[in-house]
């Protein structure tokens, strides 16, 4: 290769990479707009729960939270198996959940906050098992 040809090629790089970071400057424009109108959102429907809140009768008493949800129906698996360590497609199976990658994904990072809050412990790469506490 000589000389031109080498500046050739350094100038057609540059010219991409250029190219390359325009597209990411119109990305980062569209993200932050995307962000400061989901923010937007975020702040009318917290006022417009403050208003209704404050709106609602004292004596009348909230609905009560739903209580199946998939943290909690993860929670009574390994409440109901307490000494079995599982594997997150293996909970899935249990719960009769789907066991697509995407879902399963999903449980995986529900079991890692598990881990996080103390609720769970991981006695091997990808399992999890109920921590248990020695008094």
């Amino acid at each position: 290769m000589n000389i031109s040809e080498l500046l050739a090629d350094l100038q057609d790089q540059h010219d991409k990479t250029t190219a390359r970071a325009g597209e990411l400057r119109d990305q980062i424009d569209h993200l932050t707009a995307a962000l400061a109108e989901t923010e937007t959102r975020l702040a009318d429907l917290a006022t417009t729960r403050k208003i209704i809140a404050e709106r609602v009768p004292p004596e009348t008493k909230p609905d009560p939270p739903e209580t199946n949800t998939a943290y909690q129906a993860i929670v009574n698996a390994f409440n109901q198996h307490p000494g079995r360590a599982f594997r997150a497609r293996e909970l899935h199976e249990l719960l009769g959940m789907l066991t697509d990658e995407a879902t399963v994904n999903v449980t995986r990072s529900r079991l890692g906050r598990l881990v996080r809050q103390g609720f769970l412990t991981q006695p091997g790469r990808g399992r999890y098992q109920k921590r248990t506490y020695w008094l």
